[in-house]
């Protein structure tokens, strides 16, 4: 299964973001059907959508050709990918032939929506992330240069800046909150290019971890997404926007009725924060959290599998300062029950630099209140606390999200923890995600991955690397050979990462 982005044509193929939309059965004109709970059936979503397609927006992104390759650059003819990619690369829809020694095309298209009559333009990150040039046309098929106003690539959002000469119609944001399993759902956006596309379908899911990143839990709906709609928004029955659609899970890049969206409630003050300072500014803590597991709540008797255990922390940070220590859980933020370590980092980024909290902990046996002023998360900082304990920093969250694994230097602590030979060459399977590609594969904790690609990897730098290329080249998964025992096997493990399209 892939997690894609979905814009047309751009470097990354395999996630694509769009708009999810299940088709509606024919219904009779002339009086809406009402379900067994009284809630009427819309006999048609023409009223809303005429009302609201005029602020959704289509993207086009230009960069510059040395920067687009098809994902068969730099593939060695023998390469046991090349043939997977040849075989769709004439088809209609497959991948475009390079153009000359610069690659494929270099132009990306997605979505996005007007949220001020100014020109204040909602999109994701990697529609125009790396872009040189940005374009955003109208449903009246007006267009007008972009300026890039803010990013946050942590939630994948962006906004952009268009200047007409008339005010310009605008959504208004909805409470996703208040969205439940089963309501309807509507999207439009610009699927392959063809820009106005409506479609419609019901939320199928609230709160999704698709591990693409600690404050993104998504509104999973069955309304089509597909390449070109990153950026779009998801309304709900009234035409308020309650996401901004992402992501889809599909085993080829194309829809199969599993999209998601980021949640309102989560992209609103972001979109805030964006539009007044260009930046988001986030709390921290500090620390390098892993899930409690049943066997480890039952090791620290624990009553509940939750909260999220401390497996180390940065030097200097807030949390070194406060006196936490590793081996502690924290279950508590404020006055907020803390259930896993996403929604301790949701909470820190929800305060300001400076805050103090009291965070409540779970320590030998007993339950403490740590008090703790939160830093600043900044990209230095960032990167102390999501790496893996023997990994360098900010190494640990490609891979965990690419495949699903967390890798360490075999030589070092995590080598001794798994009790590998002192020369072992290689990188060591640290953590596996349940369900993730690496799983399904068969990759357990540790196992030595001592090639990717045909390349010799020797530590989480090095295979970081050839994992980034990989993906930047568009491949849809990576070759390496294994480590199990005393056995030694090549496996070839699909990429589940987001991809510009």
């Amino acid at each position: 299964m892939i997690y894609s982005k979905a814009m047309r044509g751009g470097t990354l193929l395999a996630l694509t973001t769009a708009l999810c939309a299940g088709s509606l059965a024919a219904q009779d004109q002339t009086a809406p059907k009402t379900t067994s709970t009284d809630h009427p059936t819309p006999a048609s979503f023409a009223p809303v959508a005429k009302d609201i397609m005029p602020a959704v927006v289509s993207i086009t992104s230009q960069r510059a050709p040395s920067e687009a390759k098809t994902p068969m650059a730099g593939l060695p003819e023998n390469h046991p990918l090349r043939e997977f990619f040849e075989q769709f690369q004439d088809r209609p829809g497959g991948m475009p032939r390079p153009e000359g020694p610069q690659g494929r095309p270099a132009q990306a298209a997605g979505s996005g929506f007007i949220i001020d009559s100014e020109g204040i333009v909602v999109t994701n990150n990697h529609v125009v992330e790396t872009a040189d040039s940005v374009s955003v046309a109208l449903s009246d098929e007006r267009e007008f240069d972009a300026e890039v106003i803010g990013t946050d690539p942590r939630t994948d959002l962006a906004i952009l800046k268009i200047n007409a000469d008339t005010k310009l119609p605008e959504v208004d944001w909805g409470e996703s909150s208040d969205v439940a399993v089963g309501d309807w759902a509507l999207a439009i956006g610009n699927p392959f290019g063809l820009g106005g596309s409506v479609t419609a379908g019901i939320v199928s899911a609230r709160g999704r971890d698709i591990q693409a990143g600690p404050y993104s839990r998504f509104i999973q709906t069955d309304t089509a997404i597909n390449r070109g709609s990153s950026g779009g928004p998801l309304f709900n029955a009234s035409g308020d926007v309650v996401g901004v659609n992402t992501a889809i899970l599909s085993p080829s890049g194309g829809n199969v009725g599993v999209g998601f969206a980021l949640p309102s409630r989560v992209a609103k003050p972001i979109i805030s924060e964006l539009k007044a300072e260009g930046e988001v500014t986030r709390g921290w803590i500090g620390v390098r959290v892993q899930p409690v597991t049943p066997e480890i709540a039952q090791g620290l008797d624990i009553a509940e599998p939750k909260g999220a255990l401390i497996a180390g922390m940065v030097d200097g940070s807030p949390s070194t300062k406060a006196g936490l220590r590793e081996g502690d859980v924290i279950t508590g933020f404020g006055e907020r029950t803390v259930e896993d370590a996403g929604q301790l980092a949701w909470y820190a980024s929800q305060r300001d630099p400076g805050d103090t909290v009291d965070l409540t902990v779970w320590r030998d046996g007993q339950q403490t209140s740590v008090e703790v002023t939160l830093g600043e998360l900044s990209e230095q900082t960032a990167r102390g606390e999501q790496a893996a304990p023997g990994e360098p920093e900010g190494e640990a969250s490609l891979a965990a999200r690419a495949l699903g694994i967390e890798v360490a230097k075999a030589s070092g602590r995590a080598g001794e923890q798994f009790d590998l030979p002192q020369q072992v060459e290689g990188v060591v399977v640290a953590n596996v995600a349940p369900g993730s590609p690496a799983a399904r594969q068969g990759l357990r904790p540790g196992h030595v991955i001592a090639q990717l690609g045909r390349q010799p990897v020797s530590t989480p730098e090095e295979f970081n690397n050839g994992l980034r290329a990989a993906i930047e080249q568009g491949m849809d998964g990576v070759v390496m050979l294994v480590q199990r025992g005393d056995a030694a096997q090549f496996v070839s493990v699909p990429l589940a990462t987001p991809q510009a399209g």
